[in-house]
């Protein structure tokens, strides 16, 4: 159910959970009970989604802006890993005691 947003002359905007069909009609104010009409502060907001899903987009909304970084890599990483050794590219391709694994 979509929440919708009503401005009280006395008391400010509120929000209200409530049918779209109903969108449209003045809702009671919570604080002083006057019919207020509907204002358009912000697009409805609909909550369809179940709760791991909400919560992961906001996650992912998050972290679009700030990223977190982690400097924690895996052995055999390219940037802080063993060097690799020169003239031997063989030795660098092989995963350690499974040379029949090749690193990529």
């Amino acid at each position: 159910m979509p929440t919708y947003d009503y401005r009280c002359s006395a008391c400010g905007d509120f929000a209200v959970m409530r049918p779209m069909a109903r969108r449209d009609e003045p809702a009671g104010c919570p604080a002083c009970g006057m019919l207020a009409g509907r204002a358009l502060v912000a697009a409805p907001s609909l909550a369809c989604m179940n709760g791991g899903a909400r919560s992961a987009h906001a996650v992912n909304e998050r972290s679009a802006a700030a990223p977190k970084e982690s400097r924690l890599h895996g052995a055999g990483c390219g940037c802080c890993g063993a060097k690799k050794l020169a003239g031997r590219p063989e030795a660098a391709k092989s995963a350690g005691s499974r040379p029949w694994m090749i690193s990529h």
